[in-house]
């Protein structure tokens, strides 16, 4: 029992086994700021309020590195860093009244699905290809749930899923089969690999 709890739970784990309050806040930073770079590729869509980000990239990969805790905690820490003012949402926008928008429930669901995510990688779901992208799209269920909540206040029920799923889905397959690539190749190159 005590040899498996010595295992890494993640890739930033294995890298950097350290482990501590100032590990894990500086990863946290990091990360944070990450999903902040990825935010800022974004394509706005002419039929919705909703861009297409790479800010749900970030998010669940904050997740699949640094599991579920640091990860939530870290897309928490954006969200913190955009509602005071920093330009960190989608497009470089920013500010409390995003959380209460038409994409206020995409960043509402940001914590979940890194959550959600990280808790996959941990139980091992990061180390091959068909588990790595099914973690990936189980991250993405409560951001989408949670974005269709939140939009439904401002678009017709006969147009929300036009508005706030359908467009989103191929890119959201798309990330995840990267993922399911770069996951275990990343566990493979650093000799980690632990199905």
């Amino acid at each position: 029992m005590k040899a498996s709890a010595t295992l890494p739970l993640t890739l930033v784990d294995k890298v950097w086994p350290s482990s501590g309050l100032i590990f894990d806040s500086v990863a946290v930073v990091v990360a944070s700021l990450f999903i902040a770079v990825c935010a800022q590729a974004q394509i706005p869509l002419p039929f919705t309020p909703v861009p297409l980000s790479g800010g749900t990239l970030g998010v669940l990969y904050a997740g699949a590195l640094l599991g579920s805790r640091r990860g939530a905690v870290a897309v928490l820490l954006y969200l913190l860093e955009g509602s005071a003012g920093l330009p960190v949402f989608s497009g470089g926008t920013a500010g409390f009244v995003h959380l209460l928008g038409p994409t206020g429930g995409y960043l509402i669901g940001f914590p979940v699905g890194a959550f959600a995510t990280g808790l996959l990688a941990e139980r091992g779901w990061d180390r091959t290809p068909g588990r790595a992208f099914l973690a990936m799209l189980a991250g993405s269920l409560p951001i989408f749930a949670l974005g269709l909540v939140g939009l439904s206040r401002f678009v017709p029920a006969e147009t929300l899923l036009a508005q706030g799923l359908w467009p989103f889905l191929p890119g959201d397959l798309l990330k995840s089969a990267i993922s399911a690539g770069l996951l275990p190749l990343g566990w493979k190159l650093i000799g980690g690999q632990r199905n």
